[in-house]
């Protein structure tokens, strides 16, 4: 058993084993969730898969030495003749998929969307302080048994479950994640396994008597290696609770460019627990942008002109539908990071017409689904949809068309680097990272829900514009002293931790792997 330390009451030990301690906070509630036997069940999947997964993310560190001396990836071409397995019935359509963050009210909003799915996000749109994660489990537990409720005390306004929710996914923080306030001796339990854990320990039989199961998308991936991993995970994890292997189900997030080309194998690692690729477009520019980070050729202009129908972009999409509809399971597309305007008709009309000339896109292109952050949106996005998808996806539409090596790698030809996207950057970057220190990840910034994936873009083509020494489409050079200029003027004033943290990683030698890294001992417990 694990032991429990308290702060800053005093409860019930749950465990004498020294070696394994809850040593985040305990509320009377947390029980509910830290039983005995749930965090049993999460000392064995740390102790057996805890040593591979550090050996991974040593691979990955390796890989990045390489790519900056030049060995960028190239494709890995389909082997064998095969198709993943069944998937059940209540993920055969998935045509507007909402995410967002574990909270309560967000949690009851976001099932009553009319979307097909909703992705509880415990990785991007989720500051893991140890309440919002130990809270968040506690308000999936009350989901998945229809009792989850919230009572708005401000509006006066109850909330509750419909009778017709939509179908519940999961999203564990990425493989680099800690969570710091729960050891197995002595050392932090990686984040994903924690989010994963306790949801599958607590919920996979509830969700299997109810005619779903326990559904999972896995952010971050970057080889088959990992994707074999969290594979051997859930056959343990099937096993350990006399779960038929293959009833977990999981969708690969396909938002790394190291992923992009080895695609066809990560399905193949998944393939009896696989439910596709998604394209998690936010964090796949990220990645072009930390997998290119040595190379001058590969800058990218503004972040506004980089577009889902740039060559790279298109390519990649292109590739994730044909590699999908191959082996016989969905291709999801992106997020719509809209917001409606309230206030501004105008402004709104022109913020819905991009969403639906973006689903559009993907529905044509052969996408299954798509994504968006607001329930406001889903109507919108279901429009689109059900114009161009009558059948309940389009699995057996196979695009034509070689996608190549080069393709994945091209660069925009338009290369302005303008003030306003440097000065978006040094905002949404700043601002966004204050508010992830406030315990809070995720965050309307100028009419957009922006998410750790977007911070991630902005402080990463700051970093490159300044590492390479761009200029201005007015001929300035981007260095410091221009950039510290800009900041003192976007940044929050009353945020100077986030201002700090930002300077340091956009000015650092070498470009951060991911800046919740470092930010994450800065947050409060809730």
């Amino acid at each position: 058993m694990l032991q429990t330390t308290t702060d800053p009451r005093p409860v019930r030990a749950l465990s004498t084993d020294p070696e394994a301690r809850v040593t985040g906070p305990m509320e009377p509630s947390y029980e509910r969730v830290l039983t005995p036997d749930a965090l049993r069940f999460l000392a064995d999947l740390t102790r057996r898969f805890r040593p591979r997964l550090e050996a991974l993310l040593a691979l990955r560190r390796g890989r990045r030495l390489e790519y900056d001396t030049g060995r960028l990836p190239t494709l890995v071409p389909p082997r064998g003749d095969w198709t993943v397995a069944p998937l059940p019935p209540d993920l055969l359509d998935r045509r507007v998929e909402i995410t967002g963050p574990v909270d309560r009210k967000m949690v009851i909003n976001a099932l009553n969307s009319g979307a097909s799915v909703f992705m509880a996000d415990f990785e991007d749109a989720t500051a893991p302080t140890w309440h919002r994660i130990v809270d968040g489990q506690i308000n999936l537990f009350d989901a998945v048994r229809r009792t989850i409720t919230f009572h708005d005390e401000a509006r006066g306004k109850r909330y509750a479950l419909r009778p017709d929710p939509a179908v519940l996914m999961v999203r564990p923080r990425g493989l680099h994640l800690p969570e710091a306030h729960l050891e197995v001796d002595g050392l932090p339990v990686p984040g994903s396994l924690v989010d994963f854990g306790l949801y599958f320990f607590h919920n996979a039989d509830e969700l299997i008597a109810r005619g779903s199961g326990p559904y999972f998308y896995l952010p971050k991936l970057e080889s088959a290696e990992e994707a074999r991993w969290w594979n051997d995970v859930f056959v343990f994890a099937q096993e350990a609770l006399r779960i038929p292997t293959g009833t977990i189900k999981a969708t690969v997030l396909l938002e790394t460019l190291p992923a992009a080309f080895v695609m066809d194998r990560i399905l193949e690692a998944l393939r009896e627990h696989s439910a596709g690729l998604n394209c998690g477009r936010w964090d796949y520019i990220f990645s072009f942008i930390k997998t290119t980070r040595a190379h001058a050729a590969f800058l990218l202009p503004d972040r506004s002109l980089v577009g889902m129908t740039q060559p790279f972009l298109a390519a990649y999409t292109k590739l994730v539908v044909q590699t999908c509809h191959r082996r016989g399971v969905h291709a999801m597309g992106g997020m719509a990071a809209q917001i409606p305007i309230r206030g501004d008709e105008e402004a709104n009309v022109a913020a819905l017409a991009k969403v639906l000339a973006d689903k559009l896109r993907e529905v044509q292109g052969g996408h299954d689904g798509t994504w968006v952050a607001h329930p406001g949106l889903v109507p919108t996005a279901l429009e689109a949809f059900d114009a161009h998808m009558p059948g309940p996806n389009q699995i057996d539409h196979v695009p034509e068309g070689e996608v190549r090596t080069e393709d994945l790698l091209a660069v925009p030809a338009d290369d302005a680097i303008t003030e306003a996207g440097l000065r978006t950057n040094l905002r949404v970057g700043t601002t966004y990272l204050a508010a992830w220190l406030r315990g809070q990840g995720c965050v309307p910034i100028d009419h957009l829900m922006e998410d750790a994936a977007t911070a991630e873009i902005s402080r990463a083509q700051v970093w490159q514009w300044l590492r390479h020494g761009a200029r201005l489409v007015d001929g300035r050079l981007v260095d410091a002293a221009l950039v510290r200029d800009l900041l003192n003027q976007e940044a929050p004033a009353d945020a100077p931790d986030a201002r700090a943290l930002f300077e340091s990683l956009i000015t650092a030698e070498e470009l951060a792997e991911f800046l919740t890294l470092p930010a994450y001992p800065l947050l409060p417990l809730s």
